[in-house]
């Protein structure tokens, strides 16, 4: 069977249908967003709509399926970051920390992540929960380096430090 491209009018389709999703979901409005998800990708997947879908599986607690979403918006595109930092996320949740802190490492070095400072947070938050303190203090402070307006890692710096005093 030969493969089949979508078409430009497709493509574009797919996109606006992963906006839409990513618009109820905000809201939300998860199922729906599950579903607008999972049309943008039948129209065409990209590693944005899957890791989005990944993202709202999440927030019903279904960890294994977002990561599987995540792993196949790495196969589209490895270089996206996004879904190394939320595969670190949901392995949290998982309690599995050893397998999380690779994955937020290799967000930290993707060639396309504009929100590295997510990851340096959530490798600050998995150092903490370690008792890593110094080296929670160097990621929390990282991200803010990258975003000073990133409340949660400002946050989460101060507390720490409070703890340290």
């Amino acid at each position: 069977m030969e493969h089949r491209y979508p078409t430009d009018a497709e493509q574009m389709r797919a996109i606006e249908v992963c906006h839409e999703a990513y618009r109820l979901h905000r809201e939300g409005r998860v199922a729906e967003a599950i579903e607008l998800y999972r049309q943008s990708i039948q129209l065409h997947p990209t590693p944005e709509a899957h890791t989005f879908l990944g993202w709202a599986y999440s927030y019903l607690g279904k960890y294994t399926d977002a990561i599987a979403e995540c792993l196949r918006a790495i196969e589209l595109d490895p270089s996206y970051g996004n879904p190394y930092n939320d595969i670190g996320v949901y392995l949290m949740e998982l309690r599995r920390f050893d397998e999380a802190e690779e994955w937020f490492e290799k967000a930290i070095a993707a060639p396309r992540y504009q929100l590295r400072h997510y990851a340096h947070y959530n490798l600050g938050r998995l150092h903490e929960r370690r008792g890593k303190w110094l080296r929670a203090l160097h990621e929390y402070y990282t991200a803010l380096m990258l975003d000073p307006s990133y409340h949660p890692a400002a946050l989460a710096l101060l507390n720490l430090q409070a703890k340290l005093n």
